[in-house]
């Protein structure tokens, strides 16, 4: 069985782990009277925890309440800070309740960056105000272009935000309408004028649509109306809650057969879902991997947990603009990189095309097919499928036409023919 790691370099890694082991249990000890005072203290009811002192650079508002009344508490671990150095993404699992309801729910906690790249936006906010890279953030906001839009400015338009992120890389009136009138983070939602918001609500709106903007893709795509995203629930500063959905999906890389062959079709019916609706928005997943998606642990439905990489093509806008070759089918181009979760696309093609296979091409290659690696695994979700199946080659053909098309436009029809064939599988088993 071949080594990783040499024999030598072998031991020298175990003694590092047990020396950081160690080090870390003195570090626990030392810090004994700190760490029980952290144990037994909520800091979610903290305002400067939550850097509530830093709004309007936060992500709202809506669940202070919650927060500050102690109804949101951290789960076992999550309570010691000591910790924190290991949770690089800062996202915390927590029980919430309302005390009329009575009893708890998981949630997830999320700070919408690492601590560089909350740093990073402080600094930049700060340079931009006032040319040093420390400030009072409630004073340097109204300098920056967060609030170019206060005042009686009526309509968010493309021209303001173009570029910002991923969402609005080329956003349509339409669109940012939508962002709007679904923004959760005010007390007067349901309206697409932006003029009906506080300047505060408006600069908070604009930072988290420039830094992370993720929960905006939850409000203005919400579960309630069947979009595959988890739900969510408010923020108080820098700290955003979103609905616990369940495992990820690499917990069920392993699963039985039957269970793997309703996930992967589940996976494709969010390609379709995604890209193809009544409401004419194609949201393209540029991040795709097996921590992007998670698991309902009581109806198995497949929810993506990680929207901060997704694009809004409005195909409506682009059949009435016509840019340059629209209406040619658009082909992803396969890229057998040495990295995982790896995917080449324009995002230029993607904001022109009415008709484009990202998404498929997307779920494929990094989830499904036998070039999906994630983890030091290989094989894909639908790896080591039964022996009549693996005999009968359909599965294994479409999985590689879906991920690497030999055909002219033949993803298009391997994603129709591999939806329909998991579909059938699906009946099969069960």
């Amino acid at each position: 069985m071949w080594r990783l790691v040499p024999p030598k370099l072998g031991r020298l890694s175990r003694s590092l782990k047990l020396a950081a082991l160690g080090s870390l249990l003195v570090l626990m000890v030392l810090h004994s009277p700190s760490l029980l005072a952290s144990w037994q203290r909520n800091e979610l009811a903290d305002r400067r925890f939550l850097q509530l002192n830093k709004c309007p650079a936060c992500f709202g508002t809506s669940w202070c309440r919650r927060f500050l009344n102690g109804q949101v508490v951290f789960e076992a671990w999550g309570r010691l800070r000591l910790l924190d150095f290991l949770n690089v993404k800062n996202v915390y699992f927590a029980q919430y309740g309302e005390p009329r309801e009575g009893g708890r729910r998981r949630v997830v906690l999320k700070r919408l960056g690492s601590q560089r790249e909350l740093a990073q936006l402080d600094q930049s906010i700060c340079k931009r105000a006032t040319g040093r890279p420390r400030c009072d953030l409630l004073q340097a906001m109204p300098r920056t272009e967060f609030a170019r839009l206060n005042g009686d400015v009526r309509l968010l338009t493309p021209e303001a935000v173009e570029g910002w992120s991923d969402l609005v890389h080329c956003p349509s009136q339409r669109l940012l309408d939508r962002l709007v009138r679904r923004y959760a983070e005010t007390k007067d939602s349901g309206s697409f004028l932006l003029r009906n918001l506080k300047d505060s609500e408006r600069m908070q709106l604009l930072l988290t649509l420039a830094f992370n903007p993720e929960p905006l893709v939850l409000q203005s795509f919400p579960s309630d109306e069947g979009w595959p995203f988890a739900k969510y629930l408010g923020a108080c500063g820098r700290m955003v809650a979103v609905n616990y959905v369940g495992e990820e999906l690499w917990s069920y890389f392993n699963a039985p057969w039957e269970k793997r062959v309703d996930l992967a079709w589940q996976l494709m019916e969010i390609a379709e879902q995604l890209t193809n609706n009544d409401f004419e928005f194609a949201l393209y997943l540029l991040d795709v991997s097996f921590d992007n998606f998670a698991v309902g642990p009581r109806d198995g439905k497949v929810i993506i947990v990680d929207a901060e990489n997704v694009l809004v093509a409005d195909k409506r806008l682009i059949r009435q603009n016509k840019p340059e070759n629209w209406d040619v089918w658009y082909e992803s181009k396969f890229d057998d990189c040495d990295k995982e979760a790896c995917l080449s696309f324009s995002k230029e093609v993607l904001c022109a095309r009415a008709t484009v296979d990202h998404n498929y091409y997307a779920v494929c290659q990094n989830l499904l097919s036998r070039h999906a690696t994630w983890r030091g695994t290989s094989g894909g979700l639908l790896h080591d499928p039964p022996g009549e199946i693996a005999k009968d080659g359909r599965l294994e053909a479409l999985l590689d036409e879906c991920a690497n098309p030999k055909k002219r436009y033949g993803r298009f029809q391997a994603a129709k023919e591999l939806r329909e064939y998991l579909a059938q599988l699906s009946n099969n088993v069960r």
